[in-house]
């Protein structure tokens, strides 16, 4: 059985214990390979290597960071279905989901952040009292990247890239339920000679290696992508040493249906960002606002389009929903689905583990489900499923529609379906959401910044932001006055 290894100061690294992991296939529900199940020690290694390699990296040329960036870009690219299918293996997606959206969007991090650094300088500011101010930009030393299981290399390299680019050093720890593709990236890190120390990667659980990483006084950031418990445990751990702080957490986004939409483009979407990725993405819709005279039509239409949804085999070409990520996750997921069914809710489609049969009989399925009739402010339309469930609540009007799509502690994304662009553009600038969309769902500029409100998150990535994040900002004023 494949042991994945860490990788410390340029090499590949058994944990200093011995100690592993069963790191399983979620859609066979059996263990496949081995995670190195490190600690402190392991972390402290990781660190001291990234603290000597960060003068050379950190004095480094632009030129040549974005250059080992590229390379890793071009690896990517080809290894894609390598990438691809330890991708989908791990984490229970389909195949063309792996193929299609994860790792050319991994490819895409790197290949961008090493454009995106060479257009990155420091701006000039001349004043009126013969005075020139001058911002520069400097890397902040070694620096953390934890990133979550649901899209696995995809966040890591959205993490890393930039971080790099700055010139950072890097400690990251990915998920533990999904670090494939993560052992596989630093193998390219060696293929394209990546200096020793740069980039490191420590496997392990948050207690074994996540909270000694973000404490550790070399740490001069951490960014993080994952829920608001584990971000607010971050923020309270890290709050005495004040260090930069990045924190993408959960989401329970409202997408807005008016009855004067385009109905099939908001209704073959709305399935899209219901469903994608097995509703494992922190920007789903999962709670689809209606307005009351197309809630019927809209409600019916779309119980026929998620029952059409093909489940199955991620493995295979024509699977549109695979596996949920874990079996601790699936039960999570079943929980919600019961207090559902108690409370009084009416279960539309789904509502139920799914019954596989073959080499996928054991693994961890949940049919699309569509679930009415539960007040906006039941715990199902109050907190983050992370799941292929989603909740149809109808409104009557603007005011009552912002009450409720604004009644959550989280304001990461927002989606609104209307022709009248005046009226969505009114509703988008009332929405209590860091990202909205109208009449449309995922679309990404990654020079935009990216980032949630309330218990969403705090900070923006993305384009200029992400690097400004990684960098110590520098004002110097000099008097152009000459007597």
């Amino acid at each position: 059985m494949e042991k994945i290894l860490n990788y410390i100061d340029g090499i590949l690294v058994e944990p200093l214990e011995k100690k592993y992991l069963d790191n399983i296939n979620p859609s066979r529900g059996k263990v496949y390979s081995l995670i190195p199940d490190s600690n402190e020690k392991d972390v402290a290694l990781a660190i001291s290597a990234a603290a000597k390699a960060h003068p050379m990296w950190s004095q480094s040329s632009v030129e040549v960071r974005s250059s080992f960036l590229k390379k890793l870009s071009v690896a990517i690219e080809n290894n894609l279905e390598q990438l691809a299918l330890a991708e989908t293996i791990d984490n229970g997606k389909p195949i063309t989901t792996s193929r299609q959206v994860d790792i050319p969007r991994s490819k895409l991090n790197f290949e961008f952040f090493a454009d995106c650094l060479l257009r990155f300088h420091g701006e000039v500011f001349e004043t009126q009292n013969n005075a020139s101010n001058k911002v520069s930009y400097s890397p902040l030393g070694v620096v953390a990247c934890i990133s979550p299981w649901n899209l696995p290399l995809y966040l890591f390299t959205w993490k890393i890239a930039p971080a790099l680019a700055a010139g950072n050093t890097v400690v990251a720890k990915p998920s533990e339920v999904t670090p494939m593709t993560a052992y596989l990236l630093s193998k390219l890190c060696i293929e394209i000679g990546l200096p020793p120390g740069v980039l490191n990667i420590v496997h392990g659980t948050g207690s074994g290696v996540g909270t000694p990483l973000v404490t550790a006084r070399e740490i001069k950031a951490v960014s993080f992508t994952g829920s608001t418990v584990t971000g607010r445990a971050i923020a309270q751990a890290t709050a005495g040493s004040f260090k930069k702080l990045s924190l993408e957490m959960g989401g329970k986004n409202p997408n807005i249906i008016f009855s004067d939409c385009d109905f099939d483009k908001a209704l073959e979407t709305t399935v899209r960002s219901s469903f994608a990725n097995q509703g494992q993405i922190c920007l789903c819709g999962s709670r689809i606002f209606i307005e009351k005279s197309l809630y019927s039509k809209f409600r019916d239409a779309l119980v026929e389009k998620t029952k059409c949804l093909r489940m199955g085999d991620p493995l295979e070409a024509n699977t549109e929903q695979g596996a949920l990520v874990s079996k601790a996750h699936m039960n999570k997921i079943l929980s919600y689905l019961d207090l559902a069914k108690k409370d009084g809710g009416k279960i539309l489609t789904g509502g139920s583990r799914a019954n596989m049969t073959g080499d996928i009989k054991e693994g961890y399925f949940v049919l699309p489900t569509l679930i009415e009739g539960l007040n906006f402010d039941h715990e199902l339309n109050q907190e983050e499923i992370f799941g292929p469930v989603a909740t149809l609540i109808p409104f009557n009007d603007e005011n009552e529609l912002l009450d409720m799509a604004n009644s959550t502690r989280f304001g990461l994304s927002a989606s609104i379906w209307s022709q009248d662009l005046n009226k969505a553009s009114r509703i988008a600038n009332k929405l209590d959401s860091g990202i909205v969309w109208i009449n449309t769902w995922m679309v990404r500029d990654l020079r935009t910044p990216f980032g949630g409100m309330k218990e969403s998150g705090v900070g923006r990535e993305g384009g200029f932001e992400a690097l400004k994040f990684f960098s110590e900002t520098k004002n110097i004023c000099i008097s152009t006055e000459i007597k």
